[in-house]
């Protein structure tokens, strides 16, 4: 069933995901703080763009957003410019943005009291995934909300699951965060042995990715890798916002992130090489780095 929607945020993500609810034959109007990319947008698919998040929002539907962090967050959504401004009630706002759970739980609250629901809905793929319309959304709500906005959301994802109350979509994107933190500095460490064993990293790939080494990240990324390639994905600087917002609920939640809190300063060692803007993969730069030394 077609909706009216906005979508609030263009970026890597976003621009895409919005792509994939017009092509789905959604009427879309999108909002970027960048107007010529929202005008780059509505040149390139059908629907409109508004001039602040509230004129987007009002008369939608569902409102996504995908923007950068709990500020960017907090600076669509309220205000008298905002996205809470222009929506209506029994309408429904999902965010995209990975932000942490405490703002979730925040928005939610004031968007109850204008009778307007929310989803908390991180997403995990990457660019190619959003351009792809095959990304996993991680979803904290009610179950009433998430069935509403699922069959949407399918224009541009491949997995949803919904694990829980508001925040908890944030919660999970965290523990993802985790893992592939320790999966890239795993292969990262991998392959650096392998040149300095002298093997044929094309040949020791196809070999232990048949087995229990084998993952995304080995299967996608160690090509580039391997070349000193590091131009391919999500960038460092994102990656050490959202590890630091897994360390800070760590400390709220009594867990135990050793491995988390090193390879989040390993990043840092990578920003220090002038390596913010570069994919996650970057770690195997930093360990080539102090091999120079």
């Amino acid at each position: 069933m077609s909706m009216k929607v906005a979508f609030i945020g263009l970026g890597v993500m976003g621009y895409p995901m919005a792509g994939h609810l017009a092509k789905a034959g959604h009427s879309v109007c999108v909002y970027n703080r960048t107007q010529a990319k929202a005008q780059a947008w509505t040149a390139e698919h059908s629907g409109s763009f508004a001039p602040t998040p509230r004129e987007a929002a009002s008369n939608a539907d569902i409102v996504f957003m995908c923007v950068g962090n709990d500020d960017d967050l907090r600076s669509v959504v309220y205000g008298d410019e905002g996205v809470l401004a222009g929506m209506l009630p029994h309408t429904v706002l999902v965010d995209h943005t990975t932000t942490s759970a405490e703002v979730a739980r925040e928005v939610a609250a004031k968007a109850e009291l204008q009778n307007i629901d929310f989803i908390d809905a991180p997403v995990s793929g990457g660019q190619a995934g959003a351009e792809n319309g095959v990304l996993t959304v991680m979803a904290g709500g009610s179950e009433a909300v998430f069935a509403k906005v699922q069959p949407v959301m399918a224009a541009f994802s491949r997995f949803s699951q919904l694990l829980g109350g508001v925040g908890s979509g944030q919660l999970c994107k965290m523990v993802n965060q985790i893992c592939i933190a320790g999966a890239v500095q795993g292969l990262a460490e991998g392959l650096h042995f392998a040149k300095q064993a002298g093997l044929d990293g094309e040949k020791v790939i196809e070999t232990i990715s048949k087995g229990a080494a084998g993952s995304w990240q080995m299967e996608n990324r160690y090509k580039t890798m391997w070349a000193g390639e590091y131009e391919f994905g999500f960038a460092v600087d994102w990656m050490r916002k959202d590890l630091g917002i897994a360390l800070d609920e760590a400390k709220n939640n009594g867990a135990t992130l050793p491995m988390t809190a090193t390879v989040d300063q390993y990043y840092a060692d990578v920003q220090a090489l002038g390596g913010g803007r570069y994919d996650t993969s970057s770690l195997l730069a930093r360990i080539e780095a102090l091999h120079k030394k």
